[in-house]
């Protein structure tokens, strides 16, 4: 069965027209100390028979940042696949004035996992540990490889309405 998230895409548009998405660093151990590819869109998996890719993104927002996402008023950018078959639907919505921080819910969003390796003993982790806002050119690299597409059909969209 091939897996299915969603997640949201805010962007903010400055005054001298650049644009900037916000983006989340993954958290736990192995994203630690890794920058490149170690950013995603704040997305989730969901079961498409049990909720829609909407509220899924939602709720997704909600839980990996601990606060609730502006308006989507300009709904679904697109859906994307990865190389291992995972298909992510982005919805963008206009991030003005939506802070990067305080973010990270010590409550929501968290997994457990053994750690160390091999030890026993299972810790908790933040599935996010800090979001940012970054220019599209800086979030790119940042990127996992399946969410960057998003950032081009992004910056076409909002090159389309100027």
């Amino acid at each position: 069965m091939r897996t299915t998230s969603a997640g949201i895409l805010l962007y903010r548009v400055a005054p001298e027209g650049g644009v900037s998405a916000l983006v989340a660093h993954m958290g736990g151990p192995f994203w630690a100390r890794k920058d490149a590819a170690a950013w995603s869109i704040p997305k989730g998996e969901y079961d498409p028979e049990a909720e829609s890719a909407r509220d899924a993104a939602v709720r997704e927002f909600r839980e990996e940042l601990g606060v609730e996402p502006p308006p989507l008023d300009e709904g679904e950018l697109g859906t994307y696949a990865y190389a291992s078959g995972k298909r992510v639907t982005v919805f963008i919505g206009d991030g003005a004035g939506f802070p990067a921080s305080p973010f990270v819910s010590e409550e929501f969003g968290r997994f457990e996992m053994e750690w160390p390796p091999r030890s026993g003993r299972r810790k908790s982790f933040p599935e996010v540990d800090r979001a940012e806002w970054m220019p599209l050119d800086e979030a790119r690299p940042r990127l996992v490889a399946g969410q960057r597409p998003a950032l081009d059909d992004l910056a076409l969209r909002i090159a389309e309405a100027r």
